[in-house]
């Protein structure tokens, strides 16, 4: 356990920002199963539900959750993703 109190500070905010990324994190992943859910299903609104999972995974990006090249990387992935679920129908 931290001693001084500087370092019980610490322990304090590093669990709020953890808190804080867990939560982006998981509210990205939710939006992008949402859209290969959507892609898989033929639905109508998909193109809303990949524009709301980019602006989650940019978000998550901007508080530092994830890297910006991480969520450049996933973005694509997820656009490729997409495009071959729709093609292969």
């Amino acid at each position: 356990m931290a001693n001084s109190r500087s370092a019980k500070k610490r322990v304090r905010a590093s669990e709020r920002k953890r808190i804080a990324n867990q939560i982006a994190k998981t509210k990205y992943k939710t939006a992008v199963k949402k859209v290969v859910m959507a892609a898989e299903g033929n639905s109508e609104d998909l193109s809303q539900k990949i524009s709301e999972a980019f602006s989650k995974i940019d978000k998550a990006a901007k508080i530092g959750a994830i890297h910006k090249n991480q969520a450049a990387r996933r973005k694509s992935r997820l656009f490729k993703r997409v495009k071959l679920l729709q093609g292969s129908k």
